[in-house]
């Protein structure tokens, strides 16, 4: 009796560790880049950082930059960022530039999701 309470018992000890762990999703931001003439421009250059706002200075964690593709996309992915369990990830400042044009916008970046967002450059 006490060996099969005790398979029983492994069995079922297993099986919850099996069960209960969970593959983390991708969590991508996507940014498309825009002219005036609403034509995708390949070949920006799109920063996406953290602006600190707290009012002690410190150094801001997420500073990243791409060239975006000839659909005018820049392509970030966050999976290092996001951690399961995390509440949040992150709202960044976006700012694309192409032959001295210059377009602004900010990004949500929620977690296991394909974010995405345009910014119009003139």
């Amino acid at each position: 009796m006490k060996q099969i309470c005790l398979f029983l018992g492994l069995i079922i000890f297993a099986f919850s560790f099996s069960s209960g762990c969970r593959k983390k999703g991708d969590t991508i931001a996507n940014v498309y880049v825009l002219d005036d003439q609403n034509q995708p421009v390949a070949d920006a250059q799109v920063v996406l950082y953290g602006t600190n706002t707290a009012s002690i200075p410190s150094q801001v964690a997420v500073f990243d930059t791409a060239i975006t593709n000839v659909s005018g996309m820049a392509s970030f992915n966050y999976n290092d960022l996001y951690q399961l369990g995390q509440a949040g990830v992150a709202v960044l400042d976006i700012k694309a530039e192409f032959q001295g044009m210059i377009g602004q916008g900010i990004i949500k970046i929620e977690a296991e999701a394909v974010n995405e967002e345009t910014v119009f450059i003139q």
